[in-house]
């Protein structure tokens, strides 16, 4: 059966950096977590001037994972457990934070010198409380590594994570999750299978969709109940998507700066922990 909409989140312009602004369809004033999917933030196309010095500043994070897929221009990421990493328009990486790690991300140098756009879409992935104290790690999957699903003519859709359509994502996570993003031209049909009872989102990243009768257009996530299995969706136009469908993680969260943890002490622990330098130091 298919499912229903439950939520139709609008993204809203959010300032996460002096320089940055992001849009933040989740969380939202009216829903706020679809555990362990926390957050999700939209870099709309921007352009980098040739030249330009725009990157962020090392940062901490501890008991996630921040997921990026890149839409557009190129990625770069660097973090005080010794990874590094570059990624282009269609790659994801997955940086698990873990018990506690500083990062650098931005566009890479020879998009600095040379200039372009940079789009992307940023993803916080819960742990569950029995992993948050694990080591940090760092993976990452190029455009051509993440196998097709869905196919058809005019659909170009790959699978980053999970199991889908009796294809593997090449990413791994502690709790079972699907992970899709690509194209659908306009006109085409798609139908979407998800595990009766996961957490399903879909986010519209460019052109716009109908689902169950509905027109829902760009820079909107859309959450689906829990209940039943089949998902249709039809462009009104070219559309770049992300799709998402997870186990849920039935524990407390506590979402506070950069930091998920179970509860707020722990939050305000790992405050403290960074103030004191506890995470380290990142040259980038």
């Amino acid at each position: 059966m298919k499912k229903k909409i439950q939520h139709i989140l609008k993204g809203r312009e959010k300032q996460i950096t002096k320089d940055e602004t992001v849009l933040q369809p989740l969380p939202h004033i009216d829903f706020r977590f679809a555990n362990p999917i926390i957050v999700l933030h939209h870099l709309k196309p921007k352009q980098i001037a040739a030249g330009g010095k725009l990157r962020i500043h090392p940062h901490p994070h501890r008991g996630f994972a921040p997921v990026t897929f890149q839409l557009q221009g190129e990625g770069y990421h660097k973090d005080s457990a010794g990874h590094n990493g570059i990624i282009k328009a269609g790659d994801v990486q997955w940086m698990f934070a873990g018990k506690g790690v500083l990062h650098s991300e931005g566009p890479t140098e020879e998009l600095l010198k040379n200039g372009g756009t940079q789009e992307l879409i940023q993803l916080w992935i819960n742990a569950p409380k029995a992993h948050k104290w694990d080591e940090p790690f760092y993976q990452s999957a190029t455009k051509d590594q993440q196998p097709h699903v869905l196919q058809q003519e005019g659909v170009n859709l790959r699978l980053a994570s999970g199991e889908f359509d009796g294809k593997v994502g090449p990413l791994k996570s502690f709790t079972p999750l699907v992970s899709i993003s690509g194209e659908v031209a306009k006109g085409k049909q798609v139908q979407f299978t998800a595990t009766a009872g996961y957490w399903t989102v879909l986010y519209i990243a460019k052109g716009s969709i109908a689902v169950n009768q509905e027109n829902i257009a760009e820079h909107n996530l859309i959450v689906f109940e829990k209940d039943n299995e089949e998902i249709v969706i039809t462009a009104n136009e070219d559309t770049q998507l992300l799709y998402l469908s997870a186990e849920p993680i039935d524990e407390p969260v506590a979402a506070k700066d950069n930091f998920v943890m179970n509860t707020i002490e722990e939050a305000n622990q790992a405050i403290e922990d960074y103030k004191n330098g506890l995470f380290g130091t990142l040259e980038f």
